[in-house]
This record gives structure tokens, C-alpha cells and sequence, in this order.
């Protein structure tokens, strides 16, 4: 987003946590799904898009536009929310729409911190993009654009129901929409970010051959918040074609210390002489 679209958003962000702190999670959830359904609709009306973001269209014109469309279909705190974003200022009608979903998942992202669950659904996530990302049938299945979005989303719910939580699902169930206009596996990577990022942590990737010990993750974690000075997230992935060691990515910093690479830099060296 560019700067008068991150201030539009942060203003309405900031009601939502106002409304998160006091609210109950289930009411918090209910509000994200209204948002999302918002978001939605910004999404397969263009035109409404640019109507509730022109700069040009006086905010009473915008405000009263949207509680034409939405009041008595959505409740009290949700309109309030969407017309926060409408009286805000919009560098473009899609940073409008990138908004209603950013906000929608951050609803559902608080519902689940108020429910104390935050850190099981972070967990969730990352381990079903792991599990998808293991079996490149249920990949293809998941990632296909073409395939309508709800008969995907209700695969997902199939693989999910009983272990996972609702945030989750419903997360899931954003991903493979295409959130932010990513792929399923970036939406599901950056779910797993701003999740943990509601906890004041950071994610570090850790790529290894074998599964760390809970010692030694705990270790690692230690090591990796002191260094970044902040709480740091591990997320194991599992690669036994890396041979042994293990590499590290936290944001654009990459420590790569395995085995496969230095056999690699040996062999391109060689490959030199």
C-alpha cells in the first residue's frame, strides 16, 4: 500500500482493536466473516470499488453509499468498521480491497487471540501448508486457480475438520482465495507471519534433516530472539535431501549451513578449476 492507504488502514485498524478488547471472541469471529463477505464483494464489483474510493466523491456521498448496501445485513460493528475504511483516503480502488480482506483476517486473527488460541492456529497453519506441500496431488488440488474456490475450500474443511480450530479453517479458507492476490502456499505462509506477528513475534524458517529435538528448537529460538531482539517463531520443515546441518531464513536474512550446500560450493569450485 502506498502511504495514505497504510494511514486509512491503520485508522481502521486500530477501531477494530478497540472493539477486539472488549468484545467476546465468538462476536469478534462474526465481525471477520462480515468483513471478508465486504471484501468479497469489493472483489466482484469494480465498479462499487472505485465509487467507495474516489477521492473525488465527498465522504458523506461514500459513507451513505455503503450504508445503503450494507445496513441490516451486516451488524452494528461491522458497518462501523467498513466506514471507517470508506472515510478514509484510497491510492487505488484495489488498496481499498486489499484492506477489507486485511482487516477481516485480523478480526479473525483476534478472535482467536481472545479465545487464547492464537498460537495453536499459527501452529495449524504452518504444519497444513506443510502437509499440503508434502503431497503434490492434494498441492495441484488445493492450488488450482481453475477449480471453483468453494468446492477447494471444501476439501480443506474435510482434511481439517476435528483438528484443526475455526480460525484455522476459516484461514484456510482465505488462503485459497487468494489473499492479497497470492497463491495458496504464499497466503498460507503470510497467514502464518501475521499471526505470529499479533504475538510481537518474528518466523524463522528452519530447514533440516531431521527433526530437531524440543531442546534444541528451544535452543535454536533462544538464540534467534537474542539475536533479533525480539520473541522468535521455529518452524521446522523437514528436508532429508539436504544430507545434514541446517539453514535458517527469518525475513530476507538466510543462513544456509547445510551439507548440500557446501557439497554443492565444492562442486561448482571444482567445476572451475
Amino acid at each position: 500500500m502506498q502511504a495514505a492507504s497504510r494511514e486509512s488502514y491503520a485508522a481502521a485498524a486500530e477501531r477494530l482493536e478497540a472493539y477486539a478488547r472488549r468484545a467476546k471472541p465468538e462476536s469478534i469471529a462474526g465481525v471477520a466473516d462480515e468483513l471478508l463477505a465486504v471484501a468479497e464483494l469489493l472483489r466482484r464489483e469494480p465498479r462499487l470499488r472505485r465509487a467507495l474510493s474516489d477521492p473525488a466523491r465527498p465522504v458523506e456521498d461514500r459513507t451513505e453509499l455503503v450504508r445503503s448496501l450494507l445496513g441490516g445485513k451486516v451488524g452494528d460493528a461491522s458497518l462501523k468498521l467498513v466506514t471507517a475504511l470508506v472515510d478514509g483516503r484510497w491510492s487505488a480502488p484495489s488498496e481499498l480491497l486489499e484492506a477489507s480482506e486485511r482487516l477481516g483476517v485480523e478480526a479473525l486473527l483476534a478472535s482467536a487471540d481472545r479465545a487464547g488460541d492464537l498460537g495453536e492456529v499459527e501452529d495449524e497453519l504452518f504444519r497444513f501448508g506443510q502437509l499440503v506441500a508434502g503431497d503434490p496431488r492434494l498441492a495441484g488440488a488445493l492450488g488450482d486457480v481453475v477449480a471453483p474456490a468453494a468446492q477447494r475450500a471444501e476439501l480443506a474443511r474435510a482434511l481439517l475438520s476435528g483438528k484443526a480450530k475455526p480460525a484455522t479453517v476459516r484461514l484456510v479458507e482465505v488462503a485459497l482465495g487468494g489473499f492479497g492476490g497470492r497463491s495458496f502456499e504464499a497466503a498460507l505462509t503470510r497467514l502464518v507471519e501475521l499471526s505470529a506477528e499479533r504475538r510481537d513475534r518474528q518466523v524463522a524458517y528452519v530447514t533440516v534433516a531431521a527433526p530437531l529435538s524440543d531442546e534444541d528448537e528451544r535452543r535454536l529460538g533462544a538464540k534467534l530472539s537474542e539475536l533479533y531482539g525480539r520473541e522468535v517463531s521455529v518452524k521446522q520443515i523437514v528436508q532429508p535431501e539436504i544430507l545434514g546441518g541446517m539453514s535458517v531464513q527469518v525475513g530476507a536474512d538466510l543462513y544456509d549451513g547445510t551439507v548440500l550446500r557446501r557439497l554443492t560450493d565444492t562442486r561448482n569450485a571444482l567445476a572451475k578449476r
